[in-house]
């Protein structure tokens, strides 16, 4: 495995591995990696010939309540994780390479932002996006790995590699889940005992309402209800929103049907949640 911090010798690396007719796997990070990220990883290992981590806290995607310099960095442990996991290269780059002056181009999101919790990070999809534009056209991969748990970044990311023609695979990878189906999350230490014992509601909300659903229910309103008041039957968390919308365009609908994404977020004592499944009508 090799780690490289400049853009210039990634870039070569690459364009070396392409030479030789080999695919290239993506999973772009901010490090502190967690079972999720070792996930993508594992399957772009599977499907690749070369495997191409990055490692970048991105100033761009932080708002202005959202402290930067507090995100969590630990590179020699991400470093031993990514050898593990059989990554060949790792791209480290500091902030000065990858933003070595004020821009004159920005990117901006117009859609698939305003919804679920997007709405609440006015311009962190601009910085998503900013430095994923960056990211594809150094790396230049076949295909590029994203993580479920976050569909809102997925659906932006689906739109990115569309509109500007990026000849880049999107797959994205289901939610790892504990045995009782809570999303695994670094949040989840913050939950007490009990709260513990109710976290796996919020997964079992979504999957008794899309039984619902593939019964016959159609009126998305109708679902949100469900959905609701199974939560605050069966935790003790504050529903911050539960929202369900066409996928990946983010779109409110009369009728049930087609691809279909169905998220929530609730907060606990200490800890917000998220979680989220789509699936097809």
């Amino acid at each position: 495995m090799k780690v490289i911090r400049t853009i210039p010798e990634m870039q070569t690396s690459v364009k070396q591995e392409r030479r030789e007719g080999k695919t290239i796997g993506f999973v772009p990070t901010m490090g502190y990696l967690h079972e999720g990220h070792l996930t993508l990883l594992q399957k772009a290992r599977e499907t690749n010939d070369i495997v191409v981590l990055s490692i970048f806290v991105n100033p761009t995607q932080f708002g202005p309540n959202e402290d930067f310099d507090a995100y969590p960095r630990d590179f020699e442990r991400d470093e031993k994780l990514a050898k593990e996991a059989g990554v060949d290269y790792v791209f480290y780059p500091d902030v000065r390479e990858m933003y070595p002056k004020e821009m004159s181009i920005s990117v901006s999101v117009q859609k698939r932002v305003d919804v679920l919790c997007g709405s609440k990070r006015e311009g962190h999809f601009d910085g998503v996006a900013t430095v994923l534009m960056k990211l594809f056209n150094i790396v230049n991969p076949d295909q590029a790995y994203f993580g479920m748990k976050d569909a809102q970044q997925v659906a932006v990311v689906d739109g990115l590699i569309h509109d500007y023609n990026f000849p880049i695979e999107l797959v994205p990878v289901e939610t790892v889940r504990e045995e009782d189906g809570l999303a695994k999350s670094s949040r989840n230490v913050y939950l007490t005992e009990q709260e513990r014992k109710e976290a796996p509601a919020l997964y079992a909300s979504l999957q008794a309402a899309k039984e619902r659903i593939g019964q016959g229910e159609q009126n998305p309103q109708a679902i949100l209800s469900f959905v609701k008041n199974y939560i605050e039957t069966h935790t003790s968390g504050i529903i911050d929103y539960v929202q369900i919308y066409s996928y990946p365009q983010l779109t409110e609908m009369d009728k049930l049907e087609g691809k279909l994404i169905l998220a929530l977020a609730v907060k606990f004592s200490k800890a917000r949640l998220i979680d989220n499944i789509t699936w097809t009508v």
